[in-house]
């Protein structure tokens, strides 16, 4: 098991935070849970209140397959370009 600090700039890996959203009016919604039970609950929730408030789309929820790992890279990288912003919960 290999350990990063995020708070420590590393030559060898470009990783950097996304601007943060300015307006989120419009915007879609994607969904990831992690399967565990409550999860979609949390997720779905907070979803609907964001609509509420700002409107926009919301996408099914996408799940991991292992809620101990994190997602696959496929699964991200599809949602990336699916939605403008992204709720993940761990339910339990």
């Amino acid at each position: 098991m290999k350990l990063l600090d995020p708070t420590v700039v590393s030559e060898s890996h470009n990783n950097h935070r996304a601007a943060p959203l300015r307006d989120m009016s419009g915007l879609t919604i994607g969904l990831l849970s992690n399967g565990k039970q409550n999860a979609d609950t949390l997720i779905r929730e907070t979803a609907k209140r964001l609509q509420a408030k700002h409107a926009g789309r919301v996408l099914e929820v996408r799940y991991k397959r292992n809620a101990s790992a994190p997602a696959p890279t496929e699964l991200l990288t599809g949602l990336a370009h699916e939605c403008d912003y992204l709720i993940t919960a761990a339910g339990d």
